[in-house]
């Protein structure tokens, strides 16, 4: 055989000595860790810990808040030049991420609160059908779309089920994304921009950002901003096939030869991102105000960020920042939503309807001939040269949403919150597989029997779903007294959905079968929640909650008839509930927060997003019961007029309560104890800023540190799939100047290059296989952005 391979030389890290002496000097004096400062010498003086939240659907200060939540603000997310969900969340306690990139960041949400996942980490490149375990709103409407953290007036993290305010889906918790709005008390604009370079990146990646708020009248006031992000890229796939004018590829020696061509194609996971939002707000009079927002945004990348285990099929090892990949790996998404929020003041209560209409579109190209070749496929099946299997993935979800929310005015023995809810939502998912070239090869090798071989697609998969939900809910807080007050929810609602499923499998006349198949769930739901606490002073208190949380069940639409049935077992799968049990103590000591709480949940019925025992297509099982417990701390604050920070610790057991075996009956996939997926027992973060008055300007010196335990990969006892991920710290520094309008920052992110692998497609699962023709490697750790340094200016009119 002659294959000619190209192989990337190494490439020293890009973080120039000049810029690592600037670090090392400032971080020399510097505190050990930073995370938030004001870019103006009077903000260092200000009360940095009052701040407030929405989250029980009236403005509150965080320490009266009583359950766990914690906010970070608009402002600490520009000035620590956050760049990411994963970045963000790796700075509150209790939060666990899986860090795919930005390739995949829109398609599986990969964020944790207390321990309820048994997911792969690995998960990701496609829509799967249970929700994720955290509900996630942009302002007031619940939609996972991984928008960029653009003009943010503050982020709330909810830990525990919020299942009475939150709806279905928030098991573990709500993140809320709460945007500016317009102001009418002023005109404000803001340009920023950014270059940066990334270890492994032979480019520089550039980002741009404007606001524009503008009252139009006394009554009438408008806001833009917009955002576009264009980074080079750092991974290199280093053995692609070269590609025909028809998208095979190349056969240098004939098409029955078994040679190939393959080339590097470096920097190959580009990241393009175009973002946009205008609001207007309608204020007639202080009692009613109305507010119109539209925004949308359209990403284009060009591959994962991820370094590919072991070697390929010539037995040269892969190199951090190499993927094994036979084929580009593209995806693109869009997504849009439209909303519109009215607030009525009736005296004794604010009623505020939401109404919000949203499109989230993508698709996503995978290397799956790694996979073919583990299972056997490529020289059972097909055994033909320059295998390349491609599964090419769309998914979709658009959803019109109304909720009509009565909020008390506070003041007397009695607060509550009354609401009414409805969605009707729509999502589809698709996978058409692509064995490019086989029927080339299969026409040329075997002319007389053309007919036997019908294409190169050897499975074609389309899901639709609906789900309508319609909701009462409401909370009453009792103030016993000035220090104690008691609090009881609920949240009624029916959920109904209906999946249809369409597949054909196999490319080969004489089995190749289709199907057609529909399911319909309906479920009827009340869930409680019940809170007390007790002031032991003004800014302290004891807190104590049970809530429940709930996940709607659905259907598979998994054959049951033909060449490729699977179980009837399969069909279906039921929702999952949890009960949270959470004891706390909370407040503020002078100018320093802090949080400490113990929480157990018990978690029935889990939900995997799996694959059935025969053929593998997609489904969702349960698992039987599985439970968290855990310990968060938090404490943050300021000293003196300059030194800002905080800090956090979580503990987290979270573990299977009983055997998992597959819904047919036919495996063992976990034992009893063993620990859920993508769940490290212990994670530290930490940060800190220090703001310097010099002259007319302030210099502002900032650095924060996270670090996660060990993790698994999967709940799974297959070597295939499990693996125990090491710990990882992650540190990041930045200094910023401020005078003026202006403000220029150096930052750097990731500063001791750390790979912080959160999730691994195994060798055994995806690897090289020589023996078939296939010489890529499709395995693959998915690594954390590699250091990057930077340099921001932003100036506000």
């Amino acid at each position: 055989m002659n294959h000619e391979h190209a192989r990337s030389t190494h490439r020293p890290p890009r973080v120039r000595p000049l810029a690592a002496a600037i670090f090392a000097g400032l971080l020399a004096h510097a505190p050990a860790f930073a995370q938030q400062a004001g870019a103006k010498a009077e903000e260092q003086t200000t009360d940095l810990d009052r701040i407030v939240v929405t989250a029980q659907g009236r403005e509150q200060d965080i320490v009266a808040v009583p359950y766990n939540i914690s906010a970070v603000s608009g402002e600490a997310i520009e000035q620590q030049n956050i760049l990411d969900t994963a970045e963000l969340m790796r700075g509150v306690a209790g939060v666990a991420v899986v860090d795919r990139g930005a390739r995949n960041s829109s398609v599986v949400s990969g964020i944790r609160i207390r321990g309820l996942n048994v997911d792969s980490s690995a998960l990701g490149d496609y829509a799967v059908s249970a929700m994720s375990t955290v509900a996630t709103y942009v302002d007031k409407t619940p939609l996972f779309a991984n928008f960029l953290l653009s003009d943010i007036d503050r982020v709330e993290v909810l830990r525990g089920p919020q299942g009475t305010l939150y709806g279905s889906g928030a098991l573990g918790g709500a993140v809320r994304f709460l945007l500016r709005q317009p102001d009418l008390g002023g005109f404000d604009a803001r340009l920023g921009y950014s270059a940066s370079s990334v270890d492994g990146s032979s480019g520089i990646g550039h980002s741009g950002s404007a606001m524009l708020n503008v009252p139009l009248s006394d009554t009438v006031a408008m806001r833009l901003n917009v955002t576009r992000n264009d980074f080079p890229g750092a991974t290199d796939y280093r053995n692609v096939y070269k590609l025909d004018s028809n998208g095979l590829p190349t056969a240098p020696d004939g098409v029955l030869a078994d040679t190939a061509e393959y080339e590097n194609r470096r920097d190959a996971d580009f990241v393009r991102q175009n973002y946009g939002r205008a609001s207007l707000l309608f204020k007639p009079s202080d009692r009613f105000d109305l507010t119109l927002s539209y925004m949308a945004q359209a990403d284009r990348f060009g591959g994962r960020r991820a370094t590919s285990l072991g070697k390929d099929g010539w037995g040269v090892p892969y190199r951090d920042l190499e993927v094994g990949s036979v084929q580009r790996e593209p995806a693109a998404r869009h997504v849009n939503l439209t909303s519109l929020e009215a607030n009525i003041d009736l005296g004794f209560a604010t009623l505020t309807s939401s109404t919000s209409h949203y499109n989230h579109e993508g698709d996503i190209t995978s290397e799956n001939t790694g996979f073919y070749a583990q299972n056997g496929w490529l020289g059972f099946y097909y055994n033909y040269p320059r295998p390349m299997a491609s599964a090419v993935r769309g998914y979709g979800e658009k959803a019109f949403t109304q909720e009509l929310r009565l909020t008390s005015q506070t003041g007397g023995a009695f607060d509550y919150v009354l609401g009414a809810y409805y969605q009707d939502q729509k999502r589809f998912a698709t996978q058409v597989s692509y064995l490019r070239g086989f029927k080339r090869w299969w026409d040329a090798a075997f002319p007389g029997a053309k007919a036997a071989v019908t294409g190169d697609v050897d499975f074609d998969y389309h899901q639709d779903e609906r789900f309508k939900e319609t909701a009462l809910y409401g909370e009453l807080t009792w103030h016993a007294s000035e220090r104690l007050q008691f609090t009881g929810g609920f949240r009624h609602f029916r959920h109904d959905a209906d999946t249809s499923v369409a597949q054909t499998t196999s490319n080969w006349a004489s089995i190749v079968d289709s199907s057609q198949s529909h399911g319909s769930e309906r479920d009827t739901r009340t869930l409680f929640k019940g809170n007390a606490s007790w002031s032991f002073d003004a800014d302290n208190q004891l807190y104590a909650t049970v809530s429940e949380g709930y996940r709607r069940g659905g259907t598979n639409g998994t054959p049951t008839t033909g060449n490729f049935a699977e179980n009837r077992a399969w069909t279906t799968y039921r929702s999952d509930t949890v009960r949270n049990h959470e004891l706390g103590v909370k407040g503020r000591v002078g100018r320093h927060t802090y949080n400490a709480n113990l929480f157990y949940v018990d978690w029935k019925d889990p939900q995997v997003n799996s694959s059935t025992t025969n053929w593998g297509f997609f489904a969702v099982q349960n698992a039987p019961k599985a439970s968290t417990r855990g310990v968060e701390l938090e404490l943050a604050g300021g000293i003196g007029t300059g030194f800002g920070y905080s800090l956090g610790y979580t503990w987290t057991k979270a573990q299977l309560e009983a055997d998992a075996v597959a819904v047919d009956g036919s495996y063992l996939y976990g034992h009893k104890g063993d620990v859920l997926p993508g769940v490290p027992k212990h994670r530290y973060n930490a940060a800190g800023s220090y703001g310097i008055p010099i002259g007319g300007g302030l210099l502002t010196l900032r650095a924060d540190a996270y670090y996660q335990s060990e993790s698994q990969n999967a709940l799974s006892l297959n070597p295939k799939y499990r693996r125990t991920l090491d710990g990882f710290p992650i540190f990041n520094a930045s200094a910023t100047w401020s005078q003026g309008n202006w403000d220029t920052t150096l930052w750097l992110k990731n500063l001791t290059n750390e790979q912080g692998i959160s999730g691994i497609y195994t060798e055994q699962y995806m690897g090289t296989a020589p023996a078939e023709g296939y010489y890529g490697n499709g395995s693959k750790a998915l690594v954390a952005l590699p250091r990057t340094v930077g340099v921001s200016f932003s100036y506000r009119f």
